[in-house]
């Protein structure tokens, strides 16, 4: 319940009182940007955990000197991932208008693939390598409990492409650049745009539900999976509040997954059906409006 409250109040904090916007996000500098998200993760990641002392008798992780590297390091892995931007100067000197728009998103989503997982990579050869695979790695047996999952969001996100506040963020392969799909040229665009959106939530899978869960369930067990589900609620206060609301709940039930299968493939799969599924919600939505 002290979880649920704490992230209500972030979430109130956010979209009544403009948190990430007007505090966060308004860093002049690298450093302070950096700063400021590094708290915004790690306040509620730390905090979560520490709730549960109070909770449960068999919380000794914070014994373990693993626990503190892990709980210190990754506010700071996703908080440089957010705050990179030095491929942004070379991309603004060789495109312009349109095409650097979209040159900029897609390289953006693929740099910050590596920007975050070779942090991750690095933790797991020193910590993980001799006792599992790359975090969450391992091949899953069945995808049909995931299909399913799938189908029961369709009607969920039939409804948010109603909204307004959806269609001002989806689809982004329209709203951030602008794709008119008039031409083959145009629609190959969007397809190599989605692929890169896509790119994105493989590493935000391998982060949160590879990397968070699976490098720290040897050490807490099951109680790494509220935790990371706060920090993995603050990712998302850029997003439509009903979004970001959700994303705890989608958040423990994916670490649920990752916990038990020890895989991060499932959630992926689910993940990335999500938030294509979204996109063609608001493709969808600004046509149906446009019939209205």
């Amino acid at each position: 319940m002290l979880v649920v409250v704490l992230c209500g109040a972030i979430i109130y904090l956010n979209y009544w009182h403009g948190l990430e916007k007007k505090y966060v996000a308004s860093g002049k500098t690298l450093l302070a940007g950096f700063t400021a998200y590094y708290l915004l993760y790690f306040i509620p990641f730390a905090t979560a955990f520490f709730f549960q002392l109070f909770f449960y008798k068999d919380c000794h992780y914070y014994k373990n000197g693993w626990f503190w590297a892990i709980l210190l390091l990754a506010p700071a892995f996703f908080s440089f991932r957010v705050n990179f931007d030095w491929q942004e100067i070379w991309i603004n000197n060789k495109w312009t208008g349109a095409d650097r728009a979209f040159y900029k998103h897609c390289i953006n989503w693929v740099v910050k693939v590596f920007v975050l997982l070779i942090p991750v990579f690095l933790v797991w050869l020193l910590k993980d390598s001799a006792l599992q695979p790359f975090y969450g790695t391992k091949p899953l047996n069945d995808v049909k409990s995931y299909l399913l999952m799938l189908l029961i969001m369709v009607p969920v996100i039939v409804l948010a492409s109603t909204q307004n506040d959806f269609l001002q963020v989806y689809p982004k392969a329209k709203l951030l650049h602008q794709i008119p799909l008039n031409s083959w040229t145009d629609k190959w665009q969007y397809v190599v745009f989605e692929l890169c959106y896509g790119l994105d939530f493989v590493s935000i899978e391998f982060f949160f539900r590879g990397f968070l869960i699976l490098a720290l369930l040897r050490i807490c067990g099951l109680h790494c999976i509220i935790p990371v589900a706060c920090f993995y609620c603050t990712i998302h206060l850029g997003k439509p509040m009903g979004e970001a609301i959700s994303s705890f709940f989608g958040g423990t039930l994916l670490g649920i997954v990752a916990y038990n299968t020890r895989s991060i493939w499932g959630g992926l799969l689910v993940h990335l059906g999500i938030a294509w599924m979204m996109e063609i919600g608001g493709w969808l939505g600004i046509l149906f409006s446009r019939v209205k």
